[in-house]
């Protein structure tokens, strides 16, 4: 059975993950068995770190941001992806409808930021084709980290465990304040029953 959260909840968990990146300078080295939810959150982290990429080769252009065609392309890829693993297709849509809307979140940020000072716009356009693959790959790394954190992800462990990797994925990666909002937005899904 599907468990969607409501949205309080989900808002709770944002909340709880920002105030443990901003709290936390640096997180303690742990194992896998430590923070079970890190290699989630690092899939999660350098999938959009992949926004960037993508903003700078849509700066300038036609491009949108917003790609619908584009983003039912992914959902639609993640959903048959979701069924073979033996995940809910439902949630995986919501958890991946997050990863989209936080990485043109960031797409949105750095618009605004090029916008305002451009000086700092990129001068070099990535392509596109390049970008996707690497996307791809971390959609299908996230999708093996929900089956193989199933029971993780519904119990009552999952928020702090997130919150917990999330600061350390932060602290290792270096993320900048938007990246670090972005990254708690993309992770307000993952907590909750995966399986179909």
């Amino acid at each position: 059975m599907t468990t969607v959260r409501p949205a309080p909840v989900r808002r709770a968990a944002v909340v709880a993950v920002m105030l443990g990146m901003v709290t936390v300078g640096v997180a303690a080295p742990v194992s896998a068995q430590t923070r079970p939810l890190q290699p989630i959150v690092e899939a999660v982290s350098l999938r959009l770190a992949t926004a960037d990429a993508v903003a700078s080769a849509k700066w300038g252009t036609l491009s949108p941001i917003d790609d619908p065609a584009r983003e039912a392309q992914v959902l639609g890829a993640v959903s048959a992806q979701a069924a073979e693993e033996g995940l809910s297709t439902a949630r995986v849509q919501q958890i991946f409808r997050d990863q989209i809307e936080a990485n043109k979140d960031v797409q949105r940020a750095l618009f605004a930021w090029w916008t305002v000072a451009p000086g700092s716009a990129p001068t070099v356009r990535p392509d596109l084709t390049q970008i996707r693959p690497v996307i791809d790959r971390q959609n299908t790394d996230i999708l093996v980290q929900l089956r193989e954190q199933e029971a993780v992800l519904a119990g009552p462990e999952c928020v702090p465990a997130l919150v917990d990797a999330a600061v350390a994925v932060a602290a290792e990666q270096r993320l900048d304040p938007l990246h670090q909002a972005t990254l708690a937005h993309a992770l307000v899904s993952i907590c909750g029953e995966v399986g179909a």
